[in-house]
């Protein structure tokens, strides 16, 4: 999915404002994607899955790093995550659908804690961004 130069600027815009709460965002994330899709807990067997574990909160920080490192470099998402996509396919093998949940439950996330924010514009950038994120994530599979 190409982004336009209105969906970049839509997206740095977003990851601007939540900045300073990525990580709780990425920690938030991962427990709304176990509550909803539990099939999602079976990569993390040696996790406490429970509502403000450290280990949720660790691994949220590294999603939030991922997603604030691909909207810096949004003009070329594949290259920024490139080692994390190779790691996904070849190592970890999370099913590429993950990905496109994890994303459904980051746009919540964002909705419940800047709703002035995603207005339906920024909404479908924001949505068109996290598919290309789970794209990139998922092309090494093939």
């Amino acid at each position: 999915m190409v982004l336009s130069a209105n969906d970049k600027s839509n997206v740095k815009a977003v990851f601007g404002k939540i900045g300073g709460q990525a990580e709780e965002y990425g920690a938030e994330t991962l427990e709304r994607m176990f509550i909803t899709y539990p099939q999602t807990k079976t990569y993390f067997p040696h996790f406490d899955l429970g509502k403000g574990s450290a280990q949720v909160k660790g691994h949220g920080k590294k999603v939030a790093a991922a997603l604030v490192e691909a909207a810096n470099h949004v003009d070329d998402i594949a290259g920024a995550l490139s080692k994390l996509s190779d790691l996904h396919a070849q190592k970890l093998r999370v099913d590429p659908v993950n990905f496109k949940l994890l994303g459904q439950c980051f746009l919540v996330v964002v909705a419940c804690h800047n709703p002035s924010l995603l207005t339906p514009e920024v909404h479908a950038s924001l949505d068109k961004f996290l598919c290309a994120v789970g794209t990139v994530l998922t092309a090494k599979y093939r």
